[in-house]
């Protein structure tokens, strides 16, 4: 009973937390819609150069091979090498995953402390 008349006296603070979650899940939002555009535009420059070196390469690798008997080889190369390229790309994307800041993390971080202080108030007012 005693935490509802203690309600008034807190609710200013509470009031002003509320205004400050608020400001850090839009800080939150921002920086995790940079973070995904910047991953994304570099991903997609990336890939349209990389598909077309390795469009030209593998041409320049077949018409150099092509009337000889390593020409099957060449492509067999080629293929590996592909999926090489790729294995080491799905490691790095996962990095690149595993790296990335938590999402709403700070608000997170937040709320724990001031749980904490809030329990505080409430249960000082209760003895």
């Amino acid at each position: 009973m005693r935490a509802l008349w203690s309600l008034p006296k807190a609710a200013p603070a509470l009031l002003r937390h509320v205004a400050a979650y608020a400001e850090l899940v839009a800080l939150d939002f921002a920086r995790a819609q940079r973070e995904i555009g910047s991953i994304f535009i570099a991903a997609a420059i990336a890939a349209v150069c990389l598909l077309f070196s390795l469009l030209f390469g593998c041409m320049a690798v077949i018409a150099y091979y092509w009337d000889t008997t390593y020409r099957v080889a060449a492509i067999c190369w080629l293929t590996g090498g592909f999926f090489l390229l790729a294995a080491i790309m799905l490691i790095y994307g996962v990095k690149l995953a595993r790296a990335r800041t938590p999402f709403l993390g700070d608000l997170r971080r937040e709320w724990q402390e001031d749980r904490v202080i809030l329990e505080r108030i409430l249960s000082a007012d209760e003895e």
